[in-house]
């Protein structure tokens, strides 16, 4: 559930009522003076002003902005190439991350957090991409802040991939369906009965 302060927030582009229940992928913005507040079992985060981040119900994708993380379902933030995932999935875990001008910024107010970085990188002899990771430590009441080359892509493409549900092929073929058959109604229809008791 997404609880909004009113003007200022959208969800999929579109202005966000006070209460809004939240799907996959949904993605939610924040103007300025604008914050909103997404409600999970066993977790909460406070999308801060002028932030965009996706709804990927384990984790949540950050693009641009801040979001501050309450939880002890070990809920993730994923910026690109980096993830931010609580030590201890199961402990009440408290952390701050800002994607700021490219970057990132990891602040543990509550227990500690893994700041988890993917580099991607072809190896030539095998010809086959594989991805190499590095894993580092924030520790509680501590802050560190890293640089972020890929998060802003990653985020629309992903974006992008998922269209509305409105907006799905689905969608278009029941309505155009539905609206031929009110067109056929009104254009076929006559006064006769179907079957006249005096052909």
């Amino acid at each position: 559930m997404l609880r909004s302060s009113g003007v200022g927030v959208q969800v999929n582009k579109n202005p966000a009522p006070a209460a809004i229940a939240l799907y996959r992928n949904d993605l939610v913005e924040t103007q300025r003076a604008a914050a909103a507040r997404l409600e999970i079992s066993g977790s909460s985060a406070d999308i801060n002003q002028e932030t965009m981040v996706q709804f990927a119900g384990d984790e949540l994708v950050l693009d641009h902005g801040s979001i501050s993380v309450n939880t002890s379902r070990g809920l993730r933030v994923r910026i690109g190439c980096i993830t931010v995932v609580p030590v201890n999935a199961a402990d009440w875990t408290d952390f701050e991350v800002a994607d700021m001008g490219g970057k990132v910024t990891v602040w543990a107010r509550k227990s500690d957090v893994y700041i988890d970085a993917k580099s991607k990188n072809v190896e030539p002899a095998k010809q086959s991409t594989q991805s190499k990771s590095s894993r580092s430590i924030v520790r509680e009441s501590e802050q560190r802040s890293r640089d972020e080359k890929c998060s802003a892509a990653e985020i629309r493409r992903s974006a992008a991939a998922v269209p509305g549900l409105l907006n799905s092929p689905w969608a278009v073929a029941a309505g155009a369906g539905g609206a031929a058959a009110i067109a056929c109604w009104g254009l076929c229809h006559t006064d006769e009965p179907v079957s006249p008791s005096n052909p």
